[in-house]
C-alpha cells in the first residue's frame, strides 16, 4: 500500500505551476476587461488543479499497466513500481476528473457559459486519452498538441471569458504563450524518455523528431512564449508594462542549456522543475504587465 509521501509523488507536484499559470494570465486579462471576478477565478483554478493531477494518475496507471515505465528514469511511478494498485490509481485519476468536473459545472453555471459544458467535456476526456483507451493519442505524437489547447488556449482564454465574457488580444497572446510553456515541460519530459518510449512504442513527438530536433523545439517554444507579450504590446499599442515577461527569461537560460547541452538524461529531471517554475514567474510577470 503507498504511503501519502508516495501518493503525492505520484501527483507530481512539479506539474502544477502549469496549472496555475493559464488561471492568472487568464484573471489578468479579465481584469483588464472589467471583468475580474475572484469567486470564478478560484473555482477556474480548482479545475485546472483537480484535471492536473487527474491525468498525472491516469498517466501513471495507463502507462504502468503498458509497461512504459518498467525502466523509466525519474520520479515514482505508483503503478510501474508497485507501490499502489493499478485500480487504485485509476479511481484516484477519475476521483480527480470528478472533482473538476463538479467545479467545472458550477464555474458554467455561475458565468451562465452553459455551452462550456461541451469543452469541459472535451478536456476530461483529453486527460484520460492522453495515455488511456486502446489508442492514446500521446503514443502517436498528439501529447503536445493538446498539452497546447487544453492547458493554454482553453485554461486561459476559458477563465478570461467565464469572468469578463469577452475575450482580448493579450488574452490570446497570454494563452498561446502559457500553451507553449506547457508543451516544452511535455518536450523536456519526452526527451528524457525517448530510449525507455522508443522500445515500448509509445511514439511521442520527441522520438518522432529525434534528440537533437527535440532539445531545440523545446528552446523555440520558451523564446517564442517570451516574445509574445512584446509583440502584443507592440501592435496594440497598450499595457507596455507586459515587456516585464522578458525578465522570465533570466529563469529560462539554464534549463535551455541544461537541455542542448546535457548528455547525461538524468541531468534534465530538473528541467521539468526549472520549466514549471518558469510558467509560474511568467505568468506573474505577464499578469502584473495587464495589471499595472
Amino acid at each position: 500500500m503507498a504511503t501519502t509521501a508516495q501518493w503525492v509523488e505520484g501527483a507530481r507536484l512539479r506539474t502544477l505551476p502549469m496549472a496555475i499559470a493559464p488561471v492568472l494570465v487568464g484573471s489578468a486579462a479579465a481584469f483588464a476587461l472589467d471583468g475580474f471576478h475572484l469567486g470564478r477565478a478560484l473555482l477556474a483554478l480548482f479545475v485546472a488543479l483537480a484535471l492536473q493531477v487527474g491525468v498525472n494518475y491516469a498517466n501513471d496507471y495507463s502507462d504502468g499497466i503498458r509497461g512504459t515505465d518498467d525502466a523509466r528514469v525519474g520520479p515514482l511511478r505508483l503503478t510501474g513500481s508497485g507501490a499502489a494498485p493499478a485500480a487504485t490509481v485509476k479511481t484516484a485519476a477519475f476521483a480527480c476528473f470528478g472533482a473538476a468536473s463538479v467545479a467545472g459545472l458550477g464555474l458554467v453555471a455561475w458565468s451562465g457559459t452553459w455551452w462550456l459544458i461541451a469543452v469541459g467535456v472535451a478536456a476530461v476526456a483529453a486527460a484520460w486519452y492522453y495515455t488511456g483507451g486502446k489508442k492514446p493519442y500521446g503514443y502517436l505524437g498528439l501529447g503536445e498538441v493538446f498539452v497546447f489547447i487544453f492547458f493554454g488556449l482553453v485554461a486561459v482564454l476559458g477563465t478570461t471569458y467565464t469572468q469578463a465574457l469577452a475575450l482580448s488580444g493579450p488574452a490570446w497572446a497570454g494563452a498561446v504563450g502559457c500553451g507553449l510553456i506547457s508543451t516544452a515541460l511535455l518536450m523536456a519530459n519526452n526527451v528524457r524518455d525517448i530510449p525507455t518510449d522508443r522500445e515500448t512504442g509509445k511514439m511521442t513527438l520527441a522520438v518522432r523528431l529525434g534528440d537533437t530536433p527535440a532539445r531545440w523545439s523545446y528552446v523555440a517554444m520558451v523564446a517564442v512564449a517570451l516574445i509574445l507579450p512584446v509583440l502584443s504590446s507592440l501592435l496594440t499599442g497598450q499595457h507596455p508594462w507586459l515587456w516585464l515577461v522578458l525578465l522570465a527569461g533570466v529563469v529560462a537560460v539554464k534549463p535551455s542549456v541544461t537541455m542542448l547541452r546535457s548528455a547525461d538524461r538524468r541531468d534534465l529531471i530538473p528541467v521539468l522543475k526549472l520549466t514549471g517554475v518558469l510558467g509560474l514567474v511568467y505568468a506573474v510577470l505577464f499578469a502584473l504587465g495587464l495589471v499595472l
